[in-house]
């Protein structure tokens, strides 16, 4: 029995449009103690990373962790961007 389906492509996005290597930058930077909340932004070849801290977090330690554990996903042809989000709407 053969499965007809077209092999999955690395660079291919997800239903949300989100492309795999950035749909595990978020999977990684939500197993990180401290994040309560994970957006990511891509244009060009650019990427923005945004985090919210939990209650207590410092946030310049959460954003050095976060840095720290994407940088095996990271592009060294991209700029990446890394922040505090604030706003509970986002």
């Amino acid at each position: 029995m053969t499965d007809d389906r077209p092999a999955s492509r690395p660079d291919r996005a997800d239903r949300n449009g989100l492309p795999p290597r950035l749909r595990r930058a978020l999977e990684l930077v939500y197993g990180i103690e401290g994040v309560t909340a994970a957006r990511v932004w891509q244009w060009d070849k650019r990427v923005a990373i945004g985090v919210r801290a939990a209650y207590g977090t410092l946030g310049s330690e959460l954003l050095q962790r976060v840095e720290a554990t994407l940088a095996g996903v990271r592009d060294p042809d991209e700029t990446w961007d890394f922040g505090l989000m604030e706003d509970e709407g986002l």
